[in-house]
């Protein structure tokens, strides 16, 4: 055995051109010899459940699974498992060598990321044309891995245009590919109303037939809310629901009337400007409806979190304001779940454990850093590195630019506790990607976008700062690409990736 490969993940054997893992482990180690052929293999695993997301992901790369292979691909529970010193509890090592595959983790996620790793090493698309597929060798290698932040994330925004179940599916197995944790989904905005409450039928009866330049539209059920988590939480991802209040309503109040000062329901609103709906605190129709809405909200979460917004709210005062967040934030805890706010949430009273969510890198971080001394959390997103809707370059046909191009290299190059100045950096909970969909109307749409630069995103959020390397990650990426193409995921090809 070499000696262990960390920190330089362009080192000798275990270049990125022979392993393509994105993100990249904490610690490599290249093992003398020839790796094992998975053309065909047994899955051993703790539970039947875990055996089929194993089966899942490997049948995924074309290979084999069946009992009598000749390679075994073992996933074993072990709480010796994962680098030296790490307490992750996502934190696994697996083994590739001539004799097989092992894998051990302390917890069972631990065991799917190695398992995706593993995914990973393994080359798509091995036929050239007119020749048979060679054999799926992987290579001999020893990967310790954990991750940095445990909230590693991507926010998804199914108001502007609508993304039904069978989409979200196929973005959870992207997320989960890339090792994230969360799938948080923007539900409700002004352009309609994504998700069924059963205290408040009409928001769904009015208010979810249309989206941005009209037609279409949608909502999620009860149920299909239900089976999504579910489908998620097999895979060790977490479903985050956020009902924007108490901007970006008008949804709500064209749905309610009685929200509205005059007793009035507003217009439908099909257009992409914000800023300009509003609830008011102190109308007797406003707690109820909050208390309504999220309370159902909570009982439909299988999560620890739910997102109630606050961002843009253009027209309040601030005490007003502080009102809602407070209400907002107590409604949720008192049906036993933790809130999450946009970063405007700082404005109003924070309590200890509240996740703020840092979208727009501008104005002073005081009031943050005091939000970090009464107990706050951040996710970082800042908008002008993992705002995924955010052109590419100025020609770019989809997306948007009020926060900049950004490229590859941008979602890449940037570090979570230099976002805000003078945050602790003990205060960062993690990262998220973010893609909001006033010009995205296609799954296609949407996977160019997010692809490749969630991957940048998932490496910043997993990899240490010292591990990370530009030239490392895009050669990498372009060893992913057969592997998407293969899985019918669009991605779009940047010119910053040598592409195969």
């Amino acid at each position: 055995m070499s000696a262990a490969v960390t920190n330089v993940p362009h080192h000798g054997a275990a270049d990125p051109a022979a392993l393509p893992i994105i993100p990249w482990p904490s610690a490599v180690e290249p093992l003398d010899g020839p790796g094992p052929s998975l053309a065909d293999v047994r899955v051993e695993a703790p539970d039947a459940g875990l055996a089929a997301l194993a089966v899942e992901q490997l049948a995924g790369a074309g290979v084999r699974v069946h009992d009598g292979a000749p390679v075994g691909v073992t996933l074993r529970l072990d709480p010796a498992a994962g680098p030296v010193g790490s307490d992750s509890p996502e934190r696994y090592t697996l083994r590739v060598s001539a004799d097989g595959v092992v894998a051990t983790a302390p917890e069972r996620v631990g065991l799917l990321h190695a398992v995706r790793t593993l995914r990973q090493l393994v080359p798509v698309g091995r036929a050239s044309a007119g020749e048979a597929e060679a054999p799926a060798v992987v290579p001999a290698v020893v990967v310790h891995d954990a991750p940095r932040y445990s909230w590693r994330g991507l926010s998804v925004d199914v108001v502007r245009h609508f993304f039904g179940p069978e989409d979200l599916r196929t973005v959870v197995d992207l997320v989960g590919a890339l090792k994230l944790r969360v799938l948080h989904l923007h539900l409700t905005d002004d352009q309609g109303w994504r998700i069924q409450i059963p205290s408040r039928p009409a928001l769904t009866e009015r208010s979810s037939a249309t989206q941005v330049g009209g037609g279409g539209g949608g909502y999620l059920t009860v149920e299909e809310f239900r089976d999504l988590q579910d489908y998620a939480a097999e895979r060790f991802v977490t479903i985050v629901p956020e009902i924007d209040q108490p901007g970006h309503v008008n949804a709500a109040t064209h749905a309610y009337g009685e929200l509205m000062p005059d007793g009035e329901p507003t217009a439908v609103y099909e257009g992409i400007e914000v800023g300009f709906s509003r609830l008011w605190f102190d109308n007797p129709a406003t707690e109820p409806f909050l208390r309504d809405v999220l309370g159902d909200v909570a009982r439909m979460t299988r999560g620890q979190y739910v997102h109630v917004g606050g961002d843009e709210v253009l027209t309040m005062e601030p005490a007003e304001y502080a009102r809602f967040v407070e209400l907002a934030c107590r409604v949720v805890r008192e049906a036993g779940k933790t809130p999450v706010l946009w970063q405007e949430g700082a404005r109003g009273p924070v309590e200890p454990g509240t996740v703020l969510q840092y979208w727009e890198p501008k104005g002073e971080p005081d009031p943050f850093i005091a939000a970090a001394r009464a107990g706050a959390r951040f996710v970082m997103s800042p908008g002008n590195r993992a705002y995924l809707d955010m052109k590419y370059t100025p020609e770019h046909a989809l997306g948007l630019e009020w926060a900049g191009f950004v490229e590859l290299r941008d979602s890449y190059d940037w570090e979570p506790e230099q976002v805000i100045p003078g945050l602790p950096a003990e205060s960062v909970e993690g990262v998220s990607g973010a893609v909001w969909t006033e010009t995205l109307a296609t799954r296609d749409d949407l996977f160019s976008m997010l692809l490749p630069r969630l991957g940048a995103v998932a490496e910043v959020a997993w990899s240490d700062a010292r591990r990370k390397d530009w030239e490392s990650f895009r050669a990498r990426v372009a060893a992913q690409a057969p592997t998407w193409r293969a899985a019918g995921w669009e991605f779009h090809p940047t010119p910053q990736v040598d592409w195969p």
